[in-house]
């Protein structure tokens, strides 16, 4: 006679969440040095100047941006993210961080995108850079923009205090949104 010690609801609900956690552990820890971070948001960087008509004149008016290339989302269920990219004020990085974010739900699939997020005030700017991590929508609105490859940015009617960007998604899933999303300053030496 068999016993069911566990349900298949069960079961398959640790199963994802175990993959989830073990996609976003081998992301954390393979963490990039600053050197591999830098290269990859200056690629990120003229990617976006290339894709989005206007990008480089905004990213002028910007006091910060902080650039995450390469973040990998993945879900089974419970799906995790993970990432790691550079704050550049006036041109030149000043400090790096990394994006986590997890859900539950309905999702399946993985996809790698890449984030710029423009702060555009000082005082925006500043409450992010003197926060203990600083979560999207509960820290800060991210007014968040979905420009296509070619389209242009029209900074004459952007007044929102940070403004985000999610371009060279590439992948199965199909979410942009940054809501819940934590940024966490990293201790990263040059």
């Amino acid at each position: 006679m068999k016993r069911k010690i566990f349900s298949k609801k069960t079961v398959f609900f640790v199963a994802a969440f175990v993959l989830a956690c073990g996609l976003l552990g081998a992301e954390q820890s393979r963490a990039a040095t600053a050197r591999e971070i830098d290269v990859s948001v200056d690629v990120a960087l003229e990617r976006f100047y290339k894709d989005v008509k206007g990008a480089r004149e905004f990213a002028g008016t910007a006091k910060g941006l902080l650039i995450l290339p390469n973040v990998i989302k993945a879900g089974f269920i419970v799906g995790g993210e993970y990432g790691e990219g550079a704050l550049r004020i006036g041109g030149r990085t000043v400090d790096y961080y990394n994006i986590v974010a997890g859900s539950f739900g309905l999702q399946i699939g993985a996809q790698s995108k890449d984030i710029i997020i423009a702060f555009m005030t000082d005082e925006a700017l500043n409450a992010f850079r003197t926060s203990q991590g600083w979560e999207a929508g509960v820290d800060g609105n991210v007014a968040l923009l979905d420009i296509g490859a070619g389209e242009r940015i029209d900074t004459t009617t952007l007044r929102d205090p940070i403004v985000g960007f999610v371009f060279g998604v590439k992948g199965l899933m199909a979410d942009v949104s940054l809501k819940g999303s934590k940024f966490t300053k990293l201790d990263k030496r040059k």
